[in-house]
């Protein structure tokens, strides 16, 4: 470079300063001090821990309060010493499935015998036999005294909910679910107005208390009491901590960040599987589960608050504080001089603040037909996200290995679209990935036990397409809309998925009279939302909508990255 270029290169770069710091902003701050330091990965870690929690709290039901495997009572062939597999069971009971006994019916005793003879035999004769029990006439039988597979003790067991009352185990998803619904407005509303800290440490400790007083319901209404409650309480801990994780960290490494935050949720599914396995009382395995998060309380004095919310409030010492702490652990250099122009522009911003919004009433009115579309699509991927996870737990082989895998394949799903969105745009990828989630719950369909390692494949193919497919769905639902609307519509479609989570708690009891119904309800729902998601208009290359207008003219001549960053700029 000769002595003219180095000169128009200073030129350049100090002309560029000066620009920054005519218009100072926190993103401008982030870039400067560090996008993803030292701070930054200090904050993470710390949200990671509730991360898991949010994990464990949304989907802990699946084993407090799973079915456990039982069967009848065959009194004329049971003993006190009896096991639930005994050799004369497939004579005396029907299967279900290949390998599962009915829990609830048996075949009747043959009733051509002389019954007084057929009683005598059986006092005397250690075995029973095939021609005693009649295989074409099945009848209900006790649930007084049934034989228990495994040791495994959930609120089935302790309070005797059985064959035809199995429904409130289903109903306890969803009752977890409706308490998810009402408690992310409620969430939202103590992060907007008291911080995202206190919002964090609130949730997470209130949940802790009343999962361990869950501990130690003594009926079934105690029991769902308290796990409504909790899930009022901790269904805002996700979010809040997905805030707290991309506030801080610089515009170009939000991405990164959403994907690391999020697989913190998978390993928390991976931890509760692993504790259910080996604390197999549900009263037990809820103490280890919700007693460490009165812990956080601590974060008061070691998480810092959001600086963006800081700002928000107009407290602005606290948010030069921390951008200081921050600066000086990325050891970087902060201006005192940039700081003072953040706090004047951020007062004046404040100040102006009342611009007048969208009516989300009118929004309906212009963006119905794309409402509606993405609200069914968030309601499958919720569904299906959700229903592969309670699946698990149905399918043939160790439940808690099932739960465990289905959940550590969530992680490659979390990366997957940064890989394909642009490449092969919003559209075709979350088609796709919808598609091949669709297909590999067909496929499990034609399977049986015998290809159980084939069967847990798809499972595991399927699960990960629908991670993939939610990531997707986040992005490309923040960039169909405009500026105005986009928080409220994003809000919106994603409460609408909470129907599809109410309807994924009830699979299993679906399955109870169909094993197939589950996966055909989940290829049905991806394969109509993944042809539907081709109506979506395609935004990738295109600048975030800021109006109406705008959104509606999304769609057209795609612009490549050049062509979109110079309109943005001009």
């Amino acid at each position: 470079m000769d002595l003219n270029e180095r000169v128009t290169a200073n030129s350049h770069n100090h002309n560029q300063i000066i620009k920054e710091e005519e218009k100072v902003t926190l993103d401008t701050i982030l870039v400067h001090i560090g996008q993803f330091g030292k701070f930054q990965i200090n904050i993470l870690l710390l949200i990671c821990i509730p991360m898991m929690f949010s994990a464990i709290f949304s989907v802990a039901y699946v084993f407090t309060a799973g079915t456990v495997i039982y069967r009848c009572n065959i009194t004329e062939c049971d003993d006190i010493d009896s096991k639930y597999d005994e050799p004369w069971t497939e004579y005396a009971i029907p299967y279900k499935s290949n390998s599962v006994l009915d829990r609830c019916h048996r075949y009747a005793a043959n009733l051509t015998d002389n019954l007084t003879n057929f009683n005598a035999e059986f006092n005397y004769n250690t075995k029973c036999k095939n021609d005693h029990f009649d295989r074409n006439n099945t009848q209900p039988c006790s649930t007084d005294n049934l034989i228990f597979r495994d040791s495994e003790e959930t609120i089935s067991n302790e309070f005797h909910i059985y064959c035809k009352d199995e429904w409130k185990l289903s109903m306890v998803g969803t009752l977890n679910n409706i308490g998810q619904f009402i408690g992310i407005p409620i969430g939202g509303y103590i992060s907007d107005m008291y911080g995202r800290r206190t919002s964090l440490i609130l949730c997470s400790f209130i949940a802790g208390i009343l999962g361990i007083i869950r501990s130690f319901a003594t009926s079934y209404v105690f029991f769902v009491v308290f796990e409504i409650l909790d899930s009022i309480a901790s269904s805002s801990i996700y979010s809040v901590c997905f805030i707290i994780g991309i506030e801080l960290v610089g515009p170009q490494k939000r991405v990164l960040a959403c994907c690391l935050i999020t697989v913190f949720y998978a390993l928390g599914e991976i931890l509760l599987a692993l504790f259910a396995k080996y604390y197999q009382n549900w009263r037990i395995l809820l103490r280890i589960l919700y007693g460490p998060t009165l812990a956080l309380v601590a974060y008061f004095w070691i998480l810092p608050e959001s600086v963006r919310w800081l700002l928000s409030q107009n407290r602005d010492e606290e948010a030069k504080l921390i951008l200081k702490q921050a600066s000086a652990v990325n050891r970087s250099e902060l201006p005192d001089r940039w700081l003072e122009k953040l706090v004047t522009a951020n007062d004046q911003k404040l100040r102006n603040s009342s611009e007048k919004k969208f009516p989300i009433r009118e929004a309906f009115d212009k963006f119905f037909w794309r409402i509606a579309n993405c609200s069914y699509c968030w309601i499958v991927n919720v569904l299906v996200y959700y229903g592969l996870s309670l699946s698990a737990v149905l399918l043939h082989g160790n439940k808690y290995n099932n739960f465990m895998l289905i959940a550590m394949i969530e992680i490659p799903g979390f990366f997957l679209p940064l890989v394909t969105m642009d490449r092969f745009g919003r559209r075709y990828t979350l088609c796709g990935y919808m598609l091949v989630c669709g297909l590999c719950c067909l496929g499990t369909i034609f399977l049986t036990s015998d290809n159980y390692y084939i069967q847990l494949v798809l499972f595991l193919l399927g699960k990960m397409a629908i991670t993939a497919s939610f990531q997707v769905l986040y992005f490309f639902t923040s960039e169909i809309f405009p500026t105005t609307l986009r928080n409220s519509l994003l809000s919106f479609c994603s409460m609408m998925g909470r129907f599809g989570s109410m309807l994924a708690a009830q699979t299993p009891l679906l399955a109870k009279y169909s094993e197939n119904a589950p996966p055909i309800l989940f290829a049905i729902t991806a394969l109509t939302s993944a042809g539907l998601s081709l109506l979506l208009p395609e935004t990738t290359n295109k600048i975030l909508p800021n109006t109406v207008k705008e959104a509606n003219d999304i769609g057209g001549t795609k612009k490549t990255n050049a062509t979109a960053v110079e309109d943005f700029v001009t």
